[in-house]
């Protein structure tokens, strides 16, 4: 009963710090987004190929934060629980992509 209960919690705490971890990059992602698209609207924006050197700096940040929380906390990778935090980092970065298309949609962009 104690590990079950000990599991559990890991579970909870690691898909915890997943979502939070996803949820933070497709924040930071959508605040790049909102800024590229006042760019373009201010004719600032000549290309495509103008945004991708952030984008590919924004992407090595997820991957440093995720390296940090393996070093920091080390039990969220045992038994089986890194995919607790992997299955976060998909339900928060994917939460705000829903909320995005849902308000897309309502405003009939």
């Amino acid at each position: 009963m104690r590990n079950q209960l000990a599991y559990m919690i890991q579970v909870f705490v690691a898909l915890t710090v997943g979502t939070l971890l996803g949820a933070g990059f497709g924040w930071i992602q959508d605040r790049a987004r909102r800024c590229n698209e006042q760019l373009q609207m201010e004719g600032k924006l000549n290309s495509g190929w103008a945004v991708i050197p952030g984008s590919g700096a924004r992407a090595a940040y997820l991957l440093i934060a995720l390296v940090l929380v393996q070093f920091l906390c080390p039990i969220l990778f045992l038994n089986g629980t890194q995919w607790w935090v992997s299955a976060g980092v998909v339900a928060g970065y994917g939460w705000l992509l829903f909320c995005q298309l849902r308000h897309r949609r309502a405003h009939g962009l």
